[in-house]
This record gives structure tokens, C-alpha cells and sequence, in this order.
């Protein structure tokens, strides 16, 4: 490994590095624009530079290779003097923006200005206008103050894999642009908000609507895909203001997707903020003492098998325990969490979490995509096999709908026929294909929802199992399991882990729902339960406990207004088996409640108190069903049992797509403005150019 003398200090760092990276390691903080580790290197700021010796000039030391025996200084007057003339030069045409411009106060050209930069201006003449572009619904754009980082185009093209950004023209008038004037389609494009370092890209929903310190900021947890994104909430009294990323490297390093970023207008609409009743077929606003004694009344003389409870894809691990609890006391095995119809079964580990873990998709070399679109489904999971494709020496085979994952994908076939022909050597691409898996030292399988949410899915799970055991794709001697779930719930790897699943005798959601129809169950829960056909449902009497007016409400007897993910401290596990919290942001509005609080206290008044009064109580019950979950932002690995589940027949028919609109997924995202503009945008193609602000 190379040495280096760095301001007399003496360092080592890996081979491959740069100077930049060196001087890091050797405590010097170097100033930078361009630069960003986890972009290809530009080197076009220059305000990187240092001194090195036998050097006659300064050298840029994010795109110097380190070498054993250089000698760097990083604090001598040739390098101030350079620094000073590099941000001189930035600020020829830089705006004098700062106080209006939504940068202000985490502005890097600030920040390294007031430490490096001139104390004057020797510029007389005009500044450069430079016509701001139109990027879409989501950003913002001020082109005058940008500096030409390409921060942004090397995002779009290397991260999101989108190439609809770039440079034209040189020197001077150069500009950033796209090429043909539209709104960027990537679902991550929010991500160069937080990469342009100048005030040039913004948040066009948050444009000049608050300043950076008066917002609270607030560590939190994405619920708007099972990836459990680490996120930020900043919020200004009762409303959240922004969402922005936090540093995870095991789960989404330090992006989100444009649904995580921007669906935080809909915790604000269509909220539900009191209980409500049905009188002479009309709900009607009441007190919680009206709303539980309608529920007791609904529930007087009915037996247990009667009744049943659906959890929607985001309720958190504390309410579950509280609900597994109340079914419990009334008797009721008809609970469920799989409310999208998954065939995944409670108890063995190994069958439903993503158990390469997300981080890890960087060592696979071969992975087989099987009725699985991560681009939407999981935004983050597919960033990382793009991120691994770009590494080179790795194959993506996929057998289910097309669909452009921006990297190469070698097309096997469209339904569970494919892999049955695979295992016994099928024809042509699929052969090649099983040949690559065969070879890989580290293979991969993911299964989305497209395939195991059917009718047939708990035999076309018995099949991807017996693939696995096909292909070797798990190798416990090596540390390997290759077998992944990929989930869109953030509810559902929780769920599984705390057994809310059918009972002995009880049934699963599309049982109750036809059971309810026929009046068979004469109490439904719906528990933020939105994503099913609840037509029919006259039969029975309907509780909904949820935070917004959406499908579930329409069709309630009773309306227990909850708490939105922003609103309440609670856990949630992502598709891993990560078990992640989130701290209460703001407020629920209203006369709303906490989720595990409702049912704690509607037990009380059924005649089945549940002795859980607090929330560390809670989480103690909750450690107790499921171990794993009191192990914070730890993944337990799951044992490999090699057991190939029961499953029935396969079906052979094509695997249909999981997810129709990326942007409209759950009932915060629908009541989303911003969302649904998206919508319109990109899913139905009605390009109309917002130049306007979000209500």
C-alpha cells in the first residue's frame, strides 16, 4: 500500500486511492464541489488543489492517484492562494442569491467561501444569465448560480441510470440541460437536490417555504416500500415541511426515492381527525367513548370465528402486537397481514426475508429476477444491482414482465414455466442463463411480489425453492443465501416475524373479504387495510382504524381515527429482517390516537383488557413473540433449513406486474398533490409543465 507524507504526517492508504482520500485519512479536511465518493471523478472544480512537491503547480487532488513516497501540503500560501482564485473565478457569475435562495444556511459555496474564499470583488462587468431549465414537477431550477459541478449529470446517468441530463456548449456557455426539454423520468431524481452544492437545484414543493433552522429535524424510518430507507423529517410546528436522507450504508446509503421524498403533503389531506359512526347510512362525527360503545355493540354475542381483522402494508410492529393480542382475547383466528394476497407463511425465516441483505447485492455476481420490478417496487434494491452492474463481471436474468431496470437484463421468459424448464435444462437462453447461475461463486434469486401474490403463489414458491436447491444459490459453507423475498409492504416482514397470519381454522384476507360478503363475518378490523376489493361488505360490520379518508373509510361502520408514520415513535422491519425506529415528528391532528393506544383501550371497554400500558411494555411484549425484533438495526440471519414448502400446483400462466403506479402505492402517496402530479406526468403520460407551487 502506498505512503504518503501529508503536512509531515505520514499515512497509508489502500491502493487505488487518491490524494484527496489520503489527506482524509490524515485528518485534513480538503474543500471540495465536484468531488463526491460515490460519483465517477470530474475534476473540473479545482478547488480540491494542493501543493505536491517536485510539482511546479498546484495539483487536483481528487483525480491525482496516490503514490508511495509523495510528499503533500495542504496548508501553504501557494494552496490559499489558489483556493482564493478558484472560488474568485466561481463567483465572477455567481448571483448574489443567498438571501432568498432555499440553499441558504446549508449552502456549500457559502460554507467554503466564508473559510477560503476573496473578502472583495474585482468584477465589474454584468453577470451571465444563464434560462433556467425545466426538470419536472419536482425540481427547481435557478441555472444562473449553478457552477458546473455535474454533480447532477453523473447522478442521473451513473446512479439512476436515466441519460437524460447532460452538458452543451463550452467554456462560458456551457450549460446544464436535458437534452430535449422534459421532466426527468427517474424515480430517484429528487437525490440532486441534495447533491447540487449551490442553490441552483431545488426542491420545487419546498421552494420558499421555510428556512433550514427553524425547522425541527427529526431521525425517521420510510414506510413507502419495505426497503426501511433512514430518513430525516424536518417539520415546522404541526406540518412536515421536508423529507431528506440519512446515512445508512447496509440499507440505502444516502438515497431515497422521489416517493420517500415527496409524499409529505399527504400526511396534511384527507386525514381522518375524529370517530366516527354510520347513522341512517351516513358517518357521523362522535366522541371515542360513542365510537368504542358502536364497536361493542357491533361485537355483542359474536363469537370469535366471526371476526376478523386485515392490516394494511403501513402499520408498525407495536400496533400489530396489540392486535394479535386483542384477536387473541376474542377468540379470533382469522387475522392477517398479507393483505396483498401473499402466500408467505409465519415461522420459517429464511422463506420471506431478503436474506442477502441489501448492502451484500454487491458481492453477487449472477442474480435471476422472478416476477420482480425493483425499479418500482423497490427503488433502492435496484440502485444496488445497478451499482454492482457498473462494476462489471455480473448478469441479470429475468423471467416475468419487461420492464426497463436501466441496466442489462437478459429476457428467459413470463411466467413460472421458465424455471421448471430451467431445472430440467430448458432451451436456448435459458440454458446460458443456468449456466451463468451454475457458474457464479456467488448467485442470486429475488422473488417479487408479481410471483408469489397470486392465486398459485404458494406453488410457485415450492418452485423457487426447489430452483435454489437446483442451482446451489444457497451455500451455508461459504456465508451465502442467495434466496430473497423482495417485499413492497412495510408492514409485512414485521407482521410474518410477530405470526399475524391465519390461525388453526382461521381464515386468510381473501377469505374473510368472501366471508364477509356472505355474512359468515359479522366484525371486520381493517387496519389501514386500503389495497383490497372491499366491495360487498354490507353484510358485516366494518372498523376501520387508519389516518386517512381512503378506501377503507368509505365502506366503515366505525372510523377510529390513527396516527400517519410521521406522527408516532414505532418500529418497523424491513425487508431484511431489520428491525428500524422511527421518533414522532409531529403531532396526529385532531382527535387521531396513536395506534396501539386505540386498541389498548378499546380492549378495555370489549371486557378483555390487555395489560400493555406503555410503549417500552409493548416493546417488551413484541421482544417476547419475536426475539429478533428487540435487536435494533440488527439483521438476524434466518437458518437455511432446505425445506421446500408445500405449494399445490403451478398455474402456468404469465406473471402479471405488482405495481400499476409507482407514485399512488398507499393511501398517504394518494392523497400526495405532488405525487398525483407525478402521476399524471410519468405513469399516464399527461406532460403538462408545472411552473407553479403545491398547495
Amino acid at each position: 500500500m502506498p505512503k504518503l507524507t501529508i503536512d509531515g504526517q505520514e499515512v497509508e492508504v489502500p491502493p487505488g486511492s487518491t490524494v484527496l482520500q489520503a489527506c482524509e485519512a490524515a485528518g485534513r479536511e480538503i474543500p471540495v464541489f465536484c468531488y463526491h465518493p460515490r460519483l465517477n471523478i470530474a475534476g473540473n472544480c479545482r478547488m480540491c488543489l494542493v501543493e505536491m512537491e517536485k510539482s511546479p503547480k498546484p495539483v487536483a487532488s481528487c483525480a491525482m492517484p496516490a503514490a508511495d513516497g509523495m510528499v503533500i501540503k495542504t496548508d501553504t500560501p501557494m494552496v490559499h492562494k489558489a483556493r482564493k482564485g478558484v472560488l474568485e473565478m466561481l463567483l465572477i457569475n455567481h448571483p448574489l442569491d443567498c438571501p432568498i435562495c432555499d440553499q441558504g444556511g446549508e449552502c456549500d459555496l457559502q460554507d467554503i467561501t466564508l473559510f477560503y474564499g476573496p473578502d472583495h470583488s474585482r468584477y465589474q462587468e454584468n453577470k451571465r444569465p444563464v434560462t433556467d431549465k425545466y426538470l419536472g414537477p419536482l425540481i427547481s431550477t435557478h441555472m444562473t448560480r449553478c457552477i458546473h459541478c455535474t454533480r447532477c449529470i453523473r447522478f442521473i446517468n451513473e446512479v439512476a441510470g436515466v441519460e437524460e441530463l447532460g452538458a452543451v456548449q463550452r467554456g462560458e456557455h456551457m450549460e446544464i440541460t436535458t437534452w430535449v426539454e422534459k421532466a426527468l423520468t427517474s424515480e430517484m431524481s429528487g437525490n440532486i437536490v441534495d447533491l447540487c452544492p449551490v442553490g441552483a437545484l431545488n426542491s420545487k414543493p419546498y421552494e420558499y417555504k421555510a428556512r433550514t433552522w427553524e425547522l425541527k429535524k427529526t431521525e425517521s424510518i420510510d414506510v413507502m416500500d419495505a426497503v426501511g430507507a433512514n430518513i430525516r423529517l424536518d417539520s415546522r410546528g404541526p406540518e412536515v415541511m421536508r423529507v431528506l436522507p440519512r446515512l445508512n450504508e447496509d440499507v440505502n446509503e444516502e438515497w431515497i426515492s422521489d416517493k420517500t421524498r415527496f409524499n409529505y403533503d399527504g400526511l396534511k389531506r384527507r386525514r381522518l381527525d375524529v370517530p366516527m359512526t354510520k347513522k341512517e347510512g351516513k358517518l357521523q362525527p362522535t366522541d371515542w367513548r360513542g365510537a368504542f360503545g358502536a364497536i361493542r355493540e357491533g361485537l355483542d354475542g359474536v363469537p370469535g370465528q366471526q371476526v376478523g381483522f386485515i392490516l394494511g402494508d403501513l402499520v408498525d410492529a407495536e400496533t400489530m402486537v396489540l392486535v394479535k393480542e386483542l384477536a387473541s382475547a376474542l377468540g379470533s383466528p382469522n387475522v392477517d397481514c398479507r393483505q396483498d394476497g401473499a402466500k408467505l407463511t409465519s415461522g420459517d425465516r429464511a422463506s420471506y426475508l431478503f436474506n442477502t441483505g441489501i448492502g451484500r447485492l454487491e458481492e453477487s455476481d449472477a442474480v435471476l429476477l422472478v416476477g420482480a420490478n425493483p425499479r418500482w417496487e423497490a427503488p433502492l434494491v435496484n440502485t444496488r444491482l445497478r451499482k454492482r452492474y457498473r462494476q462489471g463481471g455480473f448478469k441479470v436474468g429475468r423471467v416475468g414482465p419487461a420492464f426497463d431496470l436501466t441496466y442489462p437484463v437478459e429476457e428467459l421468459g413470463a411466467g413460472p414455466e421458465t424455471l421448471t424448464a430451467m431445472i430440467d435444462q430448458g432451451l436456448g437462453s435459458q440454458i446460458a442463463f443456468a449456466d451463468v447461475l451454475r457458474a457464479a461463486s456467488k448467485p442470486a434469486m429475488i422473488v417479487g411480489p408479481g410471483a408469489y401474490a397470486r392465486a398459485d403463489g404458494g406453488a410457485v414458491l415450492a418452485l423457487a425453492h426447489r430452483f435454489a436447491a437446483a442451482f446451489n444459490i444457497v451455500r451455508p459453507d461459504a456465508g451465502w443465501n442467495g434466496f430473497n423475498i423482495l417485499h413492497t409492504a412495510a408492514s409485512r416482514v414485521g407482521g410474518l416475524e410477530l405470526g399475524l397470519v391465519p390461525g388453526e381454522g382461521g381464515l386468510d384476507v381473501a377469505g374473510m373479504l368472501a366471508a364477509a360478503r356472505s355474512g359468515e363475518i359479522k366484525v371486520l378490523f381493517l387496519v389501514g387495510a386500503d389495497e383490497v376489493d372491499l366491495s360487498g361488505l354490507e353484510k358485516s360490520f366494518v372498523i376501520y382504524v387508519g389516518s386517512h379518508g381512503d378506501a377503507g373509510a368509505k365502506v366503515a361502520d366505525v372510523i377510529l381515527p390513527g396516527a400517519a408514520y410521521a406522527e408516532k415513535n414505532a418500529t418497523y422491519v424491513n425487508m431484511e429482517g431489520r428491525p428500524q425506529r422511527s421518533k414522532l415528528a409531529i403531532f396526529p391532528p385532531g382527535e387521531a390516537k396513536e395506534d396501539w393506544k386505540i386498541f389498548r383501550a378499546l380492549s378495555e371497554v370489549l371486557g378483555h383488557t390487555i395489560p400493555l400500558n406503555a410503549l417500552p411494555e409493548v416493546r417488551g411484549r413484541m421482544a417476547e413473540l419475536a426475539p429478533t425484533l428487540a435487536r435494533i438495526d440488527e439483521v438476524v440471519p434466518a437458518a437455511w433449513t432446505g425445506a421446500i414448502p408445500v405449494g399445490g400446483d403451478v398455474v402456468n400462466q404469465a406473471f402479471a406486474p405488482a405495481i400499476e403506479d409507482f407514485y399512488l402505492t398507499n393511501p398517504i402517496a394518494r392523497a400526495s398533490g405532488i405525487l398525483q402530479e407525478c402521476s399524471r406526468l410519468f405513469v399516464d403520460g399527461h406532460d403538462v409543465k408545472a411552473t407553479g407551487t403545491h398547495g
